[in-house]
C-alpha cells in the first residue's frame, strides 16, 4: 500500500512530536525546523505544521481564513486493546473528548493532541 499523508496544524510542533512518538507509536521521519515535522506510523505519514511561518500550510486562503488546529476530521488509529490504551494514555495525562463508544464495527474514543486535533482510537469487533 502507498503511504497516506495527513496534515495537522498544531500550535507547537516541538510539543506535538513527543505526544505522537511516545504515546501513539509514531517515528520522526524528518524535522527540518521548528515549524514542521513529518512523522510515520506504518503506511501513515503525519505532517505537523505550525499555523505561522513561511511554509505553504501556514498561508491564509484568499478569503482571509488562517490555518488552525482542532475540528472534527481525524486520523483513526486501530488498536488491539482499547481499554488498555485508554488507561495508559489517561495515566500519562492525555485529554479525551468522550468516553468509549460502541458502534456496529467496534469501539472508539476521541483523543486530543496537545493542540486539540482529534485522533480516533478504534478497536474493531
Amino acid at each position: 500500500m502507498a503511504t497516506v499523508s495527513v496534515r495537522y496544524i498544531v500550535d507547537d510542533v516541538e510539543a506535538a512530536i513527543p505526544f505522537y512518538t511516545e504515546r501513539l507509536g509514531f517515528e520522526v521521519d524528518m524535522h527540518p525546523g521548528p515549524g514542521f515535522a513529518s512523522l510515520v506510523r506504518g503506511d501513515l505519514r503525519l505532517l505537523l505544521n505550525a499555523p505561522t511561518g513561511p511554509g505553504g500550510a501556514a498561508q491564509a486562503t484568499p478569503d482571509g481564513r488562517r490555518p488552525e488546529p482542532g475540528g472534527w476530521n481525524r486520523v483513526q488509529l486501530e488498536v488491539d486493546d482499547l481499554a488498555a490504551e485508554v488507561k495508559t494514555l489517561r495515566s500519562a495525562g492525555a485529554d479525551f473528548r468522550n468516553e468509549v463508544v460502541t458502534g456496529r464495527g467496534g469501539k472508539q474514543i476521541l483523543l486530543d493532541d496537545p493542540s486539540g486535533n482529534p485522533i480516533e482510537l478504534f478497536q474493531p469487533n
